[in-house]
């Protein structure tokens, strides 16, 4: 089979004429990690893997980050469960996000395999951090150049996340837990801007779920160039629904990219297995 790489609209790029439940030739590999590192996330159709062969394509890319607060698969702990149940109210990811900005070497990126999809619903939205930052206005990419900003993970897995429903709920169900872990963790600084280990372009790099604070500044100061930032930073042209169907695989670049899970099938399940890849701490524009 002969590769092609089709940009997906205005985020990502769809990877044809690949089987993921084989190993991939080097030429082949080379040209996804090239479209990875270029687009942000790559979309994958038409796969029939199995969880080893998931979790092979994974190591491929390095390390596995055994998540600490997502249900796992009873057979396969390299793989967090993606859920929600035709009962449930709240979905996993329902808000824009990039996963793993806690740690402090966030995750490289986290490949969604669709097991189970509702009849309709379920997208998921993508927005590049790479296009953000491109569009920022100079007064505002001045503003935030050369900043650094605290992540947290505390305020949305640990013991005092009471005022997030959707938080309390999927906790009460199984789906989110481990609160004491979070509750222990210490809070990395990242820049505000990196410069992406792949590509050596520019991304903004920080999101409405996990950064708390920019230092430096005062903390109402703080909060309002984050809101500012993140109102730039969701606007319609930096995004891209996909679209789940049978067989859809999403491999998206948590140092490039926002997601968000929309909530919009009730009633129906969907059900998803997601393994993460560990990643490596981040540069700022003058380290870059």
């Amino acid at each position: 089979m002969t590769i092609e790489i089709r940009t997906h609209g205005r985020v990502g790029a769809e990877v044809l004429g690949v089987d993921l439940s084989r190993p991939l030739p080097e030429a082949e590999f080379a040209q996804v990690r090239a479209a990875f590192a270029e687009h942000g996330v790559v979309f994958f159709r038409d796969q029939s893997i199995t969880e080893d062969q998931h979790i092979a394509f994974a190591r491929r890319w390095g390390p596995i980050n055994i998540n600490r607060f997502f249900a796992a698969h009873p057979g396969y702990p390299e793989i967090a469960l993606v859920v929600k149940e035709p009962e449930q109210q709240h979905n996993i990811g329902g808000g824009w996000h990039t996963d793993h900005s806690y740690d402090f070497e966030p995750a490289l990126g986290s490949i969604l395999a669709a097991r189970e999809l509702p009849p309709e619903g379920g997208a998921t939205a993508f927005a590049s951090m790479y296009a953000a930052y491109d569009g920022l206005p100079e007064k505002l990419k001045a503003r935030i150049e050369g900043r650094r900003a605290v992540h947290s993970a505390r305020h949305v897995f640990g013991s005092k996340a009471a005022v997030y429903e959707a938080v309390q709920d999927t906790r009460s169900d199984g789906r989110i837990g481990n609160a004491a872990a979070a509750d222990v963790l210490d809070d990395p600084v990242h820049p505000v801007v990196i410069v992406h280990p792949l590509s050596g372009k520019r991304a903004v790099y920080v999101n409405p779920s996990f950064t708390v604070r920019i230092l430096g500044v005062a903390d109402e100061e703080s909060q309002d160039l984050l809101a500012e930032v993140y109102e730039h930073c969701k606007k319609p042209e930096f995004q891209e629904d996909f679209h789940w169907r049978d067989g859809s695989i999403a491999f998206w670049d948590n140092r490039a990219t926002w997601h968000y899970a929309y909530n919009d099938y009730h009633g129906h399940r969907r059900a998803m297995h997601r393994i993460t890849i560990e990643g490596v701490a981040l540069k700022d524009q003058a380290a870059g």
